[in-house]
């Protein structure tokens, strides 16, 4: 416990540091409307908790949620077909990069249009966002896979499954989970972002609605919600990783 809080006391002092800043900025300013405190932020996100917490929060984590289970089983059957294939890396890795230069802004206000202010719509820009971490880093970890290690097994009678489920499986799996940590900011960002172009609920909703009526500490709150989300998961996501991928430790 005592090792843990001294590994965590240099990010501690830091953000202690970057919210004093914040705070003397917002004193400075003295305009709340452009740039509210931090103790101002706090304060509304406490008289705002019930719709936050009862609406808005369930709607934003729903689409995050639904759109992390695409974008993962997405993400891992394109880093699994590329590794069997040769072919198919050559086809679709290009593709998978060229997704990734087409802006989320375009193409969020056509998937409004086309499915209105459902879920859809807003999944839709989490999966295109939070693929491609999970598609290219689990396929670099199929590559990191030694050959040598391969060639022993198929030299002991070993079949593909066989290979895949002994060797590149475990190899993977720490690729996977750096992928997930990557992966699950992006959604939130992508969530976010379909809901403040067209929703009817969710954070980033509510943040915009915020800002149409000058309130500052209102649409700071939904993001330091969002931020708090999103750390939580992340830190579920290294508590999980820490007992599935047991051998980083060991060595």
């Amino acid at each position: 416990m005592k090792r843990s809080a001294k590994a965590d006391l240099p990010a501690a002092i830091l953000v202690f540091a970057l919210l004093m800043v914040w705070q003397a900025a917002a004193m400075g300013i003295k305009a709340a409307y452009i740039l509210p405190s931090p103790v101002q932020v706090v304060r509304r996100l406490w008289e705002l908790r019930g719709p936050l917490f009862t609406a808005h929060l369930p709607a934003t984590m729903s689409v995050v949620g639904i759109g992390l289970v695409i974008s993962v089983a997405l993400g891992l059957g394109l880093a699994v077909l590329m590794d069997v294939s040769p072919t198919a890396e050559k086809a679709l890795y290009p593709l998978i990069v060229a997704s990734q230069t087409i802006p989320t802004t375009a193409l969020a206000p056509l998937f409004v249009l086309w499915f209105g202010y459902s879920i859809w719509s807003k999944v839709l820009v989490t999966v295109l966002m939070t693929f491609f971490p999970v598609a290219i880093t689990v396929f670099d970890g199929f590559r990191s896979v030694r050959t040598d290690m391969e060639d022993l097994l198929i030299t002991f009678g070993a079949d593909r499954r066989q290979i895949f489920r002994k060797l590149k499986l475990p190899a993977v799996l720490p690729y996977f989970f750096s992928a997930l940590k990557m992966a699950i900011p992006l959604s939130v960002i992508g969530a976010a972002i379909g809901e403040w172009l067209g929703a009817q609920s969710g954070l980033g909703y509510f943040s915009r609605r915020m800002m149409t009526q000058l309130d500052g500490a209102g649409v700071f709150a939904p993001i330091l919600l969002l931020s708090a989300a999103a750390m939580l998961l992340v830190a579920l996501t290294s508590a999980l990783e820490r007992r599935v991928v047991t051998w980083r430790d060991q060595s």
